[in-house]
């Protein structure tokens, strides 16, 4: 027997804000000294931290190496956002059940090679940053899950599907993949429950070949610590490109805010905190530099940059935007060096012994909305301190870069380019 393999990567970010006149005092600068940085600065309150700490760096270099070869084939006046943590989490899952050349590559492409960590230390990192991020859920909504449909006719190893319920938290499911469109309808069904109706529609079609569909989805809904009044919102403009430019609706305040100008590297950068762990930092290139940041950026500027910011004052303005990136990742994931997955000598015999199997497809969807209007009321109203001195103005007007980070386990929920905030 000889079958399809197809991974669905399912993301999704809603950044909110409650309309608020006044603000919270923010979080003191270590808070944000939380990537890359040694398991001192990390919350100790579940038994593990410190394990899922050991993905932070790998993760972090496959996130920028996924951007780069993302970035070279997306048009720069096209947005660019993804799920680094996400689409990892899945493929390591499928790497429970790869052996031979076809895990090697995987490990390698994942960046694990390079920290010499073991199938079982990985399996058992993400357990703990799994743990991790569901419990951290004071005054956010983060869920990060995965799922396995199998056909009828496949059965895999027990060990296989014992693994990746213990370590990934994955549900299980059968699908009768010889009707096609019924099994489209049945995942997309669980992925809308997932995303709460959200995302409706990510599996188009399926080939009735395909054995097995690995799942995995992030849901991310934040209100920001330091909310903007929607009052100060004004219709903007903002230019995509030389030749583009869009009308938006700018949000601003003036605020406290960690910040730094890179003037060396050609980056304005501020850190803007959500109420519970984690935070979005912005990275705004100077006019007519995003290309080359785009070529330095790795996770040691992400450090750098963290390491620079200093509490300043700003008058921030930041376009409101819902805007949705879907793509297939099989061709980039292979220039990336996962090669044997895709191809006849594909070796998951972790997952059924009596069966080649083969990935077919790794189709992802990223949806990221960022307003000022959230849904819940703040319960008071606080004043801010302002420093009699000229606060310093960024304004959003052009592309930038966009982080979500959750402070605790040091991961990068989501990242992208932000090139066109009017493209749904």
């Amino acid at each position: 027997m000889s079958g399809r393999l197809a991974i669905v990567a399912v993301l999704l970010a809603a950044a909110c804000a409650a309309p608020h006149d006044g603000d919270h005092m923010g979080h003191t600068p270590e808070h944000y000294h939380h990537i890359h940085h040694g398991a001192e600065a990390t919350s100790h309150n579940h038994e593990g931290g410190d394990i899922c700490l050991t993905l932070s760096q790998p993760n972090a270099n496959f996130a920028f190496a996924l951007y780069k070869s993302l970035s070279a084939k997306v048009a720069a006046d096209k947005n660019i956002f993804y799920s680094p943590l996400g689409i990892a989490t899945v493929l390591s899952m499928l790497s429970t059940g790869a052996r031979g050349d076809t895990h090697s590559q995987l490990f390698k492409t994942l960046s694990y090679s390079d920290g010499q960590l073991t199938q079982k230390a990985v399996d058992e990192a993400y357990e703990h940053l799994i743990h991790m991020l569901g419990h951290n859920q004071e005054a956010q909504q983060l869920e990060l899950g995965n799922a396995m449909a199998v056909s009828n006719e496949l059965k895999p190893l027990d060990k296989f599907m014992a693994d990746i319920k213990h370590y990934y938290s994955s549900e299980v499911f059968n699908v009768d993949f010889s009707n096609a469109a019924e099994a489209v309808v049945k995942i997309n069904e669980y992925i809308a429950k997932k995303t709460m109706d959200k995302i409706k529609d990510q599996v188009k079609e399926l080939d009735p070949n395909t054995m097995m569909v690995l799942i995995n989805y992030v849901f991310f809904r934040g209100a920001w610590e330091k909310p903007f009044d929607a009052e100060q919102t004004a219709k903007k403009d903002f230019q995509v490109d030389e030749n583009t430019k869009v009308e938006v609706d700018m949000m601003k305040r003036t605020g406290r805010y960690e910040f730094y100008q890179d003037q060396d590297n050609h980056t304005t950068v501020i850190m803007l905190p959500y109420k519970g762990n984690t935070s979005m930092m912005i990275v705004l290139p100077d006019e007519g530099k995003m290309k080359e940041v785009e070529g330095y950026i790795s996770s040691d500027y992400i450090k750098h940059w963290h390491d620079s910011l200093f509490r300043s004052s700003v008058d921030l303005m930041l376009p409101k935007f819902s805007i949705s990136a879907e793509s297939s990742l099989g061709e980039v994931l292979q220039e990336m060096g996962i090669v044997e997955a895709f191809g006849d000598k594909a070796d998951f015999s972790g997952i059924i012994e009596d069966a080649k199997l083969k990935v077919s497809k790794v189709s992802h969807k990223a949806v990221l909305s960022v307003d000022e209007k959230g849904t819940e009321a703040a319960a008071s109203t606080t004043i801010e301190i302002m420093p009699m001195s000229l606060p310093d103005t960024m304004e959003l007007n052009r592309p930038f870069l966009v982080f979500i980070v959750e402070n605790s386990t040091k991961s990068i929920l989501f990242m992208g380019r932000i090139s066109n905030p009017t493209a749904a």
